[in-house]
């Protein structure tokens, strides 16, 4: 397999006071700039969103990944988050950490069996996953 991150991947992360949260990105890598999208469920009672939608962009050099997600739109106690991480030999997990100020947990992701289409419009999931 291609250490190219591109595609669709699984993902959770670790909040405190919440507990995990998962996720799917969709993510297209192109001479080491990561950039993509990512959707997960609200973790906040309080918010009036059931989805949150966020962008990523970063970049990778050999096994380390660092991007930063924003949430699309901020607020609802989202914002700007930090993750650093290393990508396994087999291009297959993102194991890391993400950061906030005054706060931060682990998170990990799976590249996830389903293949992703990108444009210059639109970042999405394109076929489901195969048995």
């Amino acid at each position: 397999m291609s250490d190219d991150l591109s595609g669709v991947w699984d993902g959770t992360y670790i909040q405190p006071g919440t507990g995990m949260v998962t996720f799917t990105a969709t993510l297209v890598e192109a001479g080491g700039a990561i950039s993509g999208s990512v959707t997960e469920p609200c973790s906040n009672p309080r918010c009036p969103l059931r989805i949150h939608s966020a962008s990523i962009t970063g970049h990778r050099a050999g096994s380390v990944v660092s991007f930063v997600k924003r949430y699309e739109p901020p607020g609802y106690g989202f914002g700007m988050v930090q993750y650093d991480g290393i990508m396994n030999g087999e291009a297959t997990e993102i194991d890391g950490r993400w950061r906030l100020p005054g706060t931060s947990g682990s998170f990990l992701m799976i590249r996830s069996s389903k293949r992703a289409q990108a444009s210059t419009t639109d970042k999405r999931a394109d076929e489901p996953a195969r048995e």
